[in-house]
């Protein structure tokens, strides 16, 4: 039938028009009224530098305002169960369908979340056991390392047809998880001398745990049940019992009905039930030199209890299949005859094979969500969408080849399309120009970052942006060349006998003094052998790939620590105290709290921001902006972009050299256009990533590892990193990088590769040489891959 058949008049379908996703005068973060045509059931990659706004555009107000629309659409009851969301500050927008996000946010930081349990692949397995396990012990709960063991009995009061009865009732739930660890397969052991100072008194500050101040409540809780005047060395037994273990209970201090609890279980619900790396800097610090973490002898570190694991299926308990490689799984499902559970087989089969199909076949169910780096946990959320029979969805990719070999961003390219060719409408943030390169539709934002961007420089072809002159469009056919001369090295680190995870002994020496990259294909064992055998040790910075954590009163300024000598510089040139500079003490606004605005809370929808009308969104007292440093006051340096406050600190009266070379370090890793003042929830992922890196160039160090650090760069910014770790290594300090992008391989002194595959088909190490005698030898995947790059 005709596209426009039954339509009167005999043209085309009224509904045939709305092919496009029409964005009008959007003004997000640093958008300048852009407007933008998206074309619908096609591949569209967005492009520009950093910080340009393609986040803001795709993200921010895409994306935003579909799921806000589609949140519209429940009862307010059920929304009041669900994230607010504001209207984007866009003029127009339609033509939206359904988004579903692929991001690069980590999974949580829940001990207890595994690849299996976000997935969901491991609740099947749950039903699969309850169901052909034998000896038969229970429903699927009973293989849960979530569920607890219970049983009791009691008295109950039950009321029918006007009369009161009593009845005994009994109950009994039947769980999988481990008594002893529960269910979290390590056990912690408390040093309790790290929690007291035994020769001080409660009153002096014995509790040596972070936020447990003399004065503040913990402190007088303690108090007011072990006496406070006594050297804790001096308790009596059951005194000492009662501050480390006292079991919770109400008491009133002060007048006030609170728990008192004691240290240690206290500290086991409060900081040891969360993720360590997920803790404050100086929480984790303490829990770190506090608390021994081991293996749970009860349960081998599988979580369940013994009961769970004494059930079987073809010969394997439910532990040992959750610790297979998910390949090795996929297979062992396909073997298993049961036409009982047949629909059951064939869904989890379907799960399994998606993993292997992403490049995440490497992977087992049991690996804690946490342990995922940003771009595993992106691929592991398109799991379940890559069966999905649903069409006309837009699905938006955040740099979905991160953490990608060249040998898999093929593949990911071909899983873009499939979704497209099923009628979907593909948004991708990308940087690679192998992605760009499969684009139906490309949309460039620029022409710089921050307040340089936020305009659409480009929209189009592929090959019209080659043409276009834009920053992405000189760049784009870019390939560094091979190094003529590379330097020879200054000693060697030695790594010996190398098994953590999938590594095989791998003996390996790790030359210093010169830039080495370490690679290979995803899971071949990379970060492996840099957290279990290099991090940690004497003279190593590790930059990694984790998350900058911090609410919206946090900011460059804060996070880099520039702001305490500028706070200090402005108390002494006008000899006040220098937390009247601070927005979170005591020079903060009293209207706004510091805060610049005030938030208005309207329960189901979005809350309202406003500009403090006493500050002006300035943050601070009228009083103290009257104090300033050079000319400036405190909000006006805030405002400053990095580049500008340079300048200003560089000499003269602002003269503050400990400002000035964090500044330094912030334009040598490409922040420069970054404000001082910019909350740090607004800032994207690759400018994370170089604010993290700026922050550890100021420590002293014999090597400095970096983890993917052209994560989130362009294409023309990879050429400013790799002139910033040239001068890192000609400074006198070795450089270790764990990387996959080409442009790093081809200007590395020395490359050591993993391999030859990924999981148990990795593990060791297939070649260590120089980038020129990879390209010759073309022995490995990624001497294949970097023979074709510099080729070009």
């Amino acid at each position: 039938m005709a596209s426009g058949a039954g339509h009167r008049g005999g043209g085309p379908h009224p509904a045939d028009v709305h092919d496009v996703i029409r964005v009008h005068g959007a003004r997000v973060n640093n958008l300048r009224d852009v407007s933008v045509e998206i074309p619908k059931r096609r591949l569209t990659v967005f492009t520009g530098v950093s910080g340009s706004g393609k986040s803001s555009l795709v993200f921010g107000t895409v994306a935003a305002e579909s799921q806000r629309l589609i949140n519209e659409t429940y009862s307010t009851f059920v929304q009041g169960f669900m994230p607010t969301l504001a209207r984007p500050d866009v003029d127009v927008l339609d033509g939206l369908t359904t988004a579903i996000l692929v991001d690069q946010e980590r999974m949580g930081g829940n001990p207890r979340s595994t690849v299996g349990t976000a997935t969901d692949a491991l609740a099947m397995l749950r039903i699969l056991f309850s169901r052909l396990g034998e000896p038969h012990i229970g429903s699927a709960q009973a293989f849960s390392f979530n569920v607890a063991s219970a049983s009791g009995a009691g008295a109950v009061t039950v009321e029918k047809g006007g009369r009161t009865t009593k009845e005994r009732r009994e109950f009994s739930v039947v769980g999988g998880m481990c008594s002893r660890c529960e269910g979290l397969g390590a056990v912690s052991e408390i040093d309790l001398a790290q929690l007291v100072d035994e020769d001080l008194s409660l009153s002096e500050g014995a509790i040596t745990v972070p936020g447990y101040t003399k004065d503040g409540w913990y402190g007088r809780i303690f108090a007011a049940v072990v006496p406070a005047d006594r050297p804790v060395r001096d308790f009596t037994a059951r005194q000492r019992e009662e501050l480390f273990h006292g079991k919770a209970r109400r008491i009133k201090v002060e007048g006030i009905n609170l728990t008192y609890e004691g240290l240690v279980p206290r500290l086991r619900k409060s900081m040891l039930s969360k993720d360590v790396d997920s803790l404050q800097p100086h929480v984790r610090a303490f829990v770190e030199r506090a608390v021994t973490f081991q293996t749970c002898p009860d349960c081998g570190g599988t979580r369940l209890s013994e009961l769970a694991r004494s059930s079987r299926v073809a010969g394997v308990d439910i532990a040992e299949v959750s610790a297979m490689q998910v390949s090795d799984l996929a297979t062992w499902v396909r073997d298993l005859d049961a036409p009982s559970v047949a629909p059951l087989l064939a869904a989890l089969g379907e799960t399994l094979d998606s993993f292997v199909e992403i490049g995440l076949g490497y992977l087992s169910l049991d690996r804690p969500a946490g342990t995922l780096s940003g771009g595993e946990a992106q691929r592991t959320k398109m799991v379940r969408h890559l069966g999905s029979s649903l069409t006309d969805v837009t699905y938006v990719f955040d740099e979905p080849t991160v953490g990608l070999h060249p040998h898999d961003i093929a593949r990911m390219n071909d899983l873009l399309r499939r979704l497209r060719d099923k009628g979907n409408t593909v948004l991708v943030v990308e940087h690679k120009p192998e992605v760009i390169e499969t684009a139906d539709h490309v949309v460039d934002l620029g022409p710089g970052a921050g307040r340089a961007g936020g305009e659409v420089v480009f929209e189009g072809t592929v090959d019209g942006l080659r043409r276009s002159g834009t920053l992405t469009g000189r760049h784009l056919d870019d390939r560094a060349h091979l190094k003529d001369l590379v330097r020879d090295r200054t000693g060697v680190l030695e790594v010996r006998g190398a098994s953590t995870h999938n590594l095989r002994e791998v003996d390996l020496d790790l030359p210093l003094g010169v830039l080495c990259v370490l690679t290979g294909v995803a899971g071949s064992g990379k970060s492996s052998l840099v957290q279990g055998s290099v991090a940690g040790r004497d003279g190593v910075v590790t930059v990694d790939q984790s998350g900058i954590r911090g609410s919206r009163r946090s900011n460059p300024a804060t996070y880099t620590g520039l702001l305490d000598p500028v706070r200090k510089a402005f108390a002494k040139a006008n000899g006040v105290k220098p937390a009247l500079f601070s927005a979170n003490s005591e020079g903060a606004c009293p209207v706004c709290n510091g805060n610049g605005v005030i938030y208005t809370d309207l329960a189901v929808m979005a809350g309202v921001a406003t500009p403090c009308e006493e500050c002006e969104g300035r943050r601070f007292q009228s009083d103290v902006l009257r104090y300033t440093l050079g000319g400036k006051d405190i909000s006006e340096v805030l405002a400053m972009s990095v580049d500008e406050a340079l300048g200003h600190f560089a000499d003269g009266e602002a003269a503050v050299p400990a400002a000035h070379r964090v500044l330094e370090r912030l334009s040598d890793v490409g922040l420069g256009y970054l404000t001082l003042g910019q909350p740090l929830t607004t800032l994207s992922g690759g400018e994370r990533q170089r604010l993290r890196l700026a922050t550890h160039l100021g420590q002293p160090c014999d090597l400095l590892v970096l983890d993917e650090p052209t994560t989130g760069l362009h294409l023309a910014d990879v050429e400013q990193l790799l002139a910033l770790l040239d001068r890192i290594v000609d400074g006198g300090t070795s450089v270790l990088v764990v990387e996959h992008h080409q442009a790093v391989m081809a200007h590395a002194d020395w490359i050591v590769d993993l391999g030859p595959g990924a999981g148990h088909d990795g593990g060791r190490v297939v070649f260590e040489g120089t980038p020129a005698e990879l390209v010759a030898s073309g022995a490995t995947l990624t001497g294949e891959h970097l023979a074709a790059y510099v080729a070009r």
